[in-house]
């Protein structure tokens, strides 16, 4: 029932920031009486969309078990207390995957079950409920989102050749999985040259998940961005946001503005550029929890400075383009091995002609 409750929170990911991805699965004596899972933007949370599911079925929750993935919420908010909602339904079990670091909650969920007289278990499915929602903790824990860098290259980490011809370096297999990945993210982010040079929309072009397309966000110092770019043209449609330094013209970060494009100063390094820690600290503020890195070379080295890699995903294709084409990362200034960033990786995927490599950072 764990792993089932698991599988819905999966299905929510991407949708619910600023809030956690949670599955819910109530059962009584075998029996499934409702599932739930939070809803987009983040409400109802999983309990109470699961209890409005047995509702809505005529099914009662009395003496029943709820197996939810994060611990019940137990403040006030937009909606009540989970754990309150719990206990009026008369449930008599709560199987928890995990508690709740934000503040707010933090074992006081739990506490509130058990001060009702409702059993409560923690710890099935920890492992998998700490990966699904990594994103959300580290928003809670150091005020950043997770960022999930994507590479689609060569075999010798070459994402163009020498004139900037990229199109396409893996294959269509490839290609739509990488569009699955943006649909289980809250944004992808890319550098002002990736958007100058590519002219991206940045949404997902899979049949059905055409609603899943995230928000989108452009590091751009000083608003580069062209308003006839796709990213400013449909940025009433989906949200787009320009993070810019304090020097970008006023006339150009108006321009954007007046066609929907959000601009966000955040504070400039010593080269000139937006500062990536600053930029972490201004989307974890927004409430953005998982955003996907998707380029170019140099945004790409600007995070793994920083240490602000989280997880990697590799697309390789089986050519080499050699040294005088373009590389999947800028320079990072390396002198000595040990300060290189170090990863695991977690699986391997054939897409066809195609290697995905999935990677996580060292702890």
């Amino acid at each position: 029932m764990m792993r089932a409750a698991l599988a819905l929170a999966r299905r929510s990911l991407g949708r619910t920031w600023p809030n956690p991805a949670v599955g819910c699965v109530m059962v009584r004596d075998g029996r499934v009486l409702a599932r739930g899972r939070t809803r987009d933007g983040g409400r109802p949370h999983a309990e109470a969309d699961a209890i409005a599911q047995a509702v809505a079925a005529g099914e009662s929750l009395k003496g029943a078990t709820a197996y939810v993935t994060l611990e019940p919420c137990s403040h006030h908010g937009r909606t009540p207390p989970c754990a309150d909602a719990l206990v009026s339904a008369g449930v008599a079990r709560v199987v928890s995957a995990i508690e709740d670091p934000d503040p707010r909650v933090k074992g006081q969920g739990h506490a509130r079950l058990k001060a009702a007289g409702i059993e409560v278990a923690v710890g099935e499915g920890a492992a998998e409920a700490a990966e699904i929602n990594a994103g959300f903790f580290l928003r809670v824990r150091e005020g950043r989102p997770l960022f999930h860098l994507k590479i689609a290259s060569s075999l010798d980490g070459r994402i163009a050749t020498a004139s900037g011809e990229s199109k396409w370096i893996t294959g269509e297999a490839a290609r739509n999985d990488g569009h699955r990945l943006r649909s289980l993210h809250d944004a992808i982010l890319v550098g002002a040259a990736t958007a100058l040079a590519d002219d991206p929309d940045l949404g997902c072009r899979l049949p059905g998940l055409a609603a899943r397309s995230p928000l989108r966000i452009v590091l751009d110092s000083q608003a580069r961005l062209s308003p006839a770019s796709k990213l400013a043209t449909t940025a009433r449609e989906r949200p787009v946001w320009l993070l810019c330094n304090a020097t970008a013209p006023t006339e150009r970060r108006e321009a954007l503005a007046k066609l929907g494009v959000e601009i966000v100063e955040v504070a400039g390094n010593a080269d000139g550029r937006v500062d990536v820690p600053a930029a972490a600290q201004a989307l974890g503020g927004r409430g953005l929890t998982r955003v996907l890195v998707e380029g170019g070379g140099r945004v790409a080295a600007s995070f793994l400075k920083a240490g602000l890699v989280d997880a990697v995903s590799a697309y390789r294709a089986g050519l080499i383009l050699g040294g005088d084409s373009r590389s999947a990362v800028g320079e990072l200034g390396l002198s000595q091995l040990g300060s290189a960033p170090r990863l695991r990786l977690v699986s391997t995927r054939q897409l066809s002609g195609d290697t995905l490599e999935t990677w996580t950072r060292e702890p």
